[in-house]
């Protein structure tokens, strides 16, 4: 099921500055960011084997998540926010700000095999 973690920040006269390191449960194979995004969904889909975390290090977005028995909404508007997704999470984002960059740590190489595109029957 997905969770959301705090990152470390530290804050003083001159900003912040958030740090991740010891918190992320897997090791990083890759690291994407989606931006400029207008009114569609992104996602749609829930993988074999790979994790995720989520930071929407400018901006905010909202991530709907399904994971076969329950229904979550997150809504990451600050960078010092992580949501994690298990392999089972079926996942969409939307509700992108105009200015949003929603980085993303993966713990595999892309592979189109390991996506799964069927949605999970909804919960009632």
């Amino acid at each position: 099921m997905a969770r959301l973690i705090d990152l470390k920040t530290f804050t003083d006269t001159r900003g912040n500055l958030t740090v991740i390191e010891k918190v992320i449960p897997f090791d990083i194979k890759r690291i994407f960011y989606i931006y400029g995004v207008d009114d569609s969904r992104r996602g749609g889909h829930r993988h074999r084997k790979t994790l995720q975390a989520a930071i929407c290090i400018q901006g905010a977005c909202t991530i709907y998540n399904h994971d076969g028995s329950a229904e979550q909404v997150f809504r990451l508007d600050r960078p010092d926010k992580c949501l994690i997704l298990e392999p089972a999470d079926w996942h969409t984002m939307y509700e992108f700000t105009p200015d949003a960059i929603l980085m993303v740590l993966a713990s595999e190489f892309f592979d189109q095999a390991d996506y799964i595109f069927e949605p999970y029957p909804a919960v009632s």
